[in-house]
């Protein structure tokens, strides 16, 4: 199960982004992962929710941007977002396709509670 080693990475880039912005406390991160990544979301959320106890990161919110794929036909420029992953232009249907979204897979903002004031990070 690769989404335990994906939220293992994630807590720790969260702790070390917060430290270094004197971030005490996470209430919200914002995930982009593309469908070519084969992520189970649901296993994300809750391996985030256990890994997370204990942590800056724990009862924060967990929002996860799906991306779907999309590609851009080399011959005539049409881009599509693909359909169960085939890659044959609707416009053309030449099959020389390039995959332009889909591969994502990070932090995209994440919010937190200064030791003083509240502040958004980006990542």
């Amino acid at each position: 199960m690769h989404e335990t080693a994906i939220v293992e990475g994630l807590i720790r880039i969260l702790r070390d982004k917060a430290r270094e912005n004197n971030i005490g406390r996470i209430s919200v991160v914002r995930l982009k992962i593309g469908r070519l990544r084969g992520i189970d979301i649901r296993q994300i959320r809750g391996c985030f929710e256990l890994f997370a106890e204990g942590t800056l990161a724990e009862g924060a919110r967990l929002d996860i941007d799906e991306i779907p794929v999309s590609a851009r036909c080399r011959r005539c420029e049409t881009v599509w977002v693909t359909q169960n992953y085939r890659l044959e232009c609707p416009s053309c249907q030449a099959g020389d396709a390039e995959i332009i979204a889909g591969r994502e897979l990070y932090i995209e903002t994440f919010e937190g509670e200064r030791t003083e004031t509240s502040a958004s990070v980006e990542d």
